[in-house]
């Protein structure tokens, strides 16, 4: 299994060039999850959602003469403007600015986080939103934002965008902080900023594929197959993609009790989270038929082991789980953590295990990764990527099937 493990990843990271929500390659990637799961015997559901592919193609800005290095925010809309620079760096000074028609530069603590999507819902807080309705009643030409580090909410990429956001409809660039210092003393002089960042009307798919008979009773094993632009996603999150195609093969022969869902999630890096969001809809007064979600997310780093992290799991669930991540040192009980698609079933009162690599759940404040052209096949061990799929294997054969 190895072998299909390096093959499958190869496929989704190199194959495919980008494979962002509404791209082409995401499309490719989805028929790419059909098509080796199918020959398996599992029954394969596929609803499309309206979905914006983004094409970035550069921005610039100039000022007295002076060029700025900046980078056209994730589903900003494109302009041409020349126009004031005014800025603010913290909440009091963006209530006080006239920023209307202007160039509004965001920086310091206004910037220290990335925003949450203003549709959101499943994190979203209050500052973030009266930043969002701020900035939308200021009446920018456009918003420039001075960003350093965030790996908590944005990766490792440096500078990340403070805004993600296809529901926002002001055009906005982000740079570094280095060169928010340099437009700082040109606040009050003309600047002319050009991005000519694209939104395209486009769709995506959202997929399940099942086994079993007894309908009343589901175990959901989930992993996003989508990534951000500009990187191959390799740990974030096709590793996750390429477990949940071994344990295709793995449950070929599987007939008979509660259902198996493979659940290839297309959103977790996205803004409107659709593919999560058409699960839930479709899936409204039903929870209660999940006995537990699998979620494999940042899984297969080749530095140290597996991390199997229980969230309300019961006993005698949590023993089997023990008694398995007992039998080698390769895989370890890891520490709770709720940034991914297993938050939608404990929201819903559903038994999850989170299941990532030790070394991204200790670092996630610090590393330089997802996110990143890093995200590479490379830095991936398949030997883990076969182990993860085993246990799973055998911990819903020993917990559910015997």
């Amino acid at each position: 299994m190895k072998e299909k493990s390096q093959s499958y990843l190869h496929q989704l990271c190199l194959g495919i060039s980008q494979r962002p929500v509404g791209s082409a390659g995401n499309q490719e990637a989805t028929n790419f999850f059909q098509e080796v799961v199918s020959p398996f015997g599992w029954e394969l559901e596929s609803n499309t959602f309206p979905a914006l592919d983004w094409i970035d193609n550069g921005a610039e800005l100039t000022l007295r003469g002076e060029n700025y290095q900046v980078y056209p925010s994730p589903y900003a809309e494109g302009c041409s403007t020349d126009s004031v620079l005014v800025s603010a760096g913290n909440l009091e000074e963006l209530k006080g600015i006239d920023a209307e028609g202007q160039l509004l530069l965001i920086h310091g603590e206004l910037a220290k986080e990335q925003l949450m999507p203003k549709n959101f819902v499943f994190y979203n807080p209050e500052e973030h939103q009266e930043i969002i309705a701020l900035l939308e009643g200021k009446k920018p030409a456009a918003i420039l934002t001075a960003t350093g580090r965030n790996a908590s909410l944005a990766g490792g990429v440096y500078p990340f965008p403070l805004i993600e956001d296809g529901d926002f409809h002001i055009p906005s660039v982000y740079l570094t902080e280095e060169e928010g210092s340099r437009l700082l003393s040109e606040v009050g002089r003309t600047g002319t900023l050009v991005s000519r960042a694209e939104r395209i009307q486009s769709e995506g798919y959202h997929l399940v594929a099942k086994k079993g008979n007894d309908q009343g009773k589901r175990i959901t094993i989930s992993a996003h197959i989508d990534a951000k632009l500009g990187t191959p996603g390799a740990i974030d999150n096709g590793t996750g993609v390429v477990i949940l195609m071994l344990l295709a093969e793995l449950f070929k022969d599987y007939r008979e009790g509660p259902v198996l869902e493979l659940l290839p999630f297309n959103g977790e890096d996205y803004y409107a989270a659709s593919g999560q969001m058409l699960f839930m809809d479709q899936n409204r007064g039903h929870f209660d038929e999940i006995m537990i979600n699998i979620n494999i997310d940042g899984a297969g780093y080749h530095i140290g082991p597996s991390a199997f992290s229980p969230l309300n799991l019961p006993e005698p669930l949590l023993s089997n789980l023990k008694e398995i991540l007992g039998s080698t040192e390769d895989l370890i009980e890891g520490a709770p953590w709720y940034q991914g698609d297993h938050s939608i079933f404990l929201q819903g009162g559903v038994p999850a295990i989170a299941v990532s690599s030790a070394w991204f759940v200790d670092h996630v404040d610090s590393q330089q990764i997802t996110h990143t052209p890093a995200d590479h096949p490379d830095i991936v061990n398949h030997d883990r990527v076969v182990e993860i799929a085993r246990a799973i294997q055998q911990f819903i054969r020993v917990s559910y099937l015997t």
